[in-house]
């Protein structure tokens, strides 16, 4: 893709957010969507600034990060292609409650808070499928805490590469950021993550390759987590 052309309507249309709206609307949104292109490690927006609008990634992977005095940085989420962030508190009309970090270099379009409320006010059909679109992010975020309730950091961490495996009987996956915050985002610490990728090794249920993560069997890894 030619860097300084990127034909935003189209890539607007290609995500699940705004695929039902006409060409006309498609267009009217893309005239007003920024093109942001993050490198590596660079910061979208941080903690506590107002909320600007949606940001879609095309590619790349977009971590999501919050901070308290009590616990200090955590992953708490990981934005991919096709992913949309920053709807909820654009409609709550708060500040951000998290960081956006990209991973690797990324493109990411963020359409303005007040090109989106203009498109709900006329498109009842848009507003239906964004109600949608917020009540399957509840739903991601309820089956998060039912993870979370699981009994052992060994389960968290097989249930979260079940996640990536999407039913496939294998598993070649690069960890999206660190293996600190990979373990913050299992609620377990750096060491007890360390511990867990050992024993897993040991075990013959993976391989790992610095950040990358291989499971040559995944339901042999299930059932030897249990």
């Amino acid at each position: 893709m030619n860097r300084r052309t990127v034909p935003t309507a189209a890539l607007l249309a290609r995500m699940p957010l705004f695929s039902s709206l006409s060409p006309a609307a498609l267009e009217h949104l893309a005239a007003a969507t920024l093109t942001l292109r993050p490198r590596s490690g660079e910061v979208l927006f941080d903690r506590g600034e107002p909320a600007r609008g949606i940001y879609l990634v095309v590619y790349g992977d977009i971590k999501l990060i919050s901070t308290t005095p009590a616990r200090g940085s955590r992953l708490t989420g990981m934005a991919h292609a096709g992913h949309s962030f920053g709807e909820p508190v654009l409609f709550l009309e708060r500040p951000t409650l998290v960081r956006a970090q990209a991973a690797c270099d990324a493109l990411v379009l963020m359409v303005p808070a007040d090109a989106v409320v203009a498109e709900l006010d006329r498109n009842p059909k848009f507003a239906r499928q964004m109600i949608a679109g917020l009540s399957r992010r509840v739903q991601s975020l309820v089956n998060e805490l039912d993870q979370q309730a699981l009994g052992s950091g060994s389960a968290r961490f097989v249930a979260y590469l079940a996640r990536q495996a999407q039913g496939a009987p294998s598993l070649s996956w690069t960890l999206p950021a660190t293996k600190s915050q990979i373990a913050s985002q299992l609620n377990v610490t750096p060491e007890h993550f360390s511990r867990i990728l050992r024993e897993l090794v040991d075990a013959g249920l993976l391989q790992v390759q610095g950040r990358r993560i291989v499971v040559p069997d995944m339901e042999r890894l299930r059932q030897g987590a249990q």
